[in-house]
């Protein structure tokens, strides 16, 4: 004899609902008695914990310090050279180098480039609007192999020289 898909249904759910069920009752169940060890455990208060130190804070001028990425990069000739679009730091997070987006038109054409951090100069780029100089003229740029993410970087020195980076 066949049983009937409505039963077979009414059956799996019932069968749901009991387990549900039993899994509630263990779950709402009394615990097991603790031991005489715990209990006593339990009886002795907590050490409080000691409080962490303040963080340390260094305050900086606005003017003494700003962000390179976006930053306009120009030789020391005042040529275009591109713009900073990232910073490369090795394992012990000492900055290395910075990626240059170099050359192209509203991105079209261009291409990213690694130098040398020392190769850059800073002078005094209070505002947005002053540029990054760079110590290499723009054939060394053009001449520097493209940087591509997950390769090995190959980094334009300032001397124009290509270093491998090694952390």
């Amino acid at each position: 004899m066949r049983a009937r898909p409505q039963f077979v249904f009414l059956a799996v759910v019932v069968a749901t609902f009991a387990a549900v069920a039993a899994r509630a009752a263990d779950a709402t169940a009394s615990p097991p008695a603790a031991t005489p060890a715990q209990e006593q455990k339990a009886a002795t208060p907590a050490a409080p914990k000691e409080a962490a130190p303040p963080p340390s804070v260094t305050i900086i001028e606005a003017r003494d310090a700003h962000g390179v990425l976006g930053r306009d990069v120009r030789s020391p000739t005042d040529e275009d050279m591109g713009r900073i679009v990232d910073v490369i730091v090795d394992r012990a997070g000492h900055v290395r180098a910075a990626v240059i987006d170099f050359g192209g038109f509203l991105g079209v054409g261009s291409r990213k480039i690694v130098v040398d951090w020392n190769a850059l100069h800073f002078g005094q780029i209070a505002n947005k609007g002053e540029s990054i100089t760079l110590e290499l003229t723009k054939d060394q740029v053009k001449a520097a192999p493209e940087y591509k993410e997950d390769a090995p970087i190959v980094v334009l020195g300032a001397s124009g020289a290509l270093l491998p980076l090694i952390p």
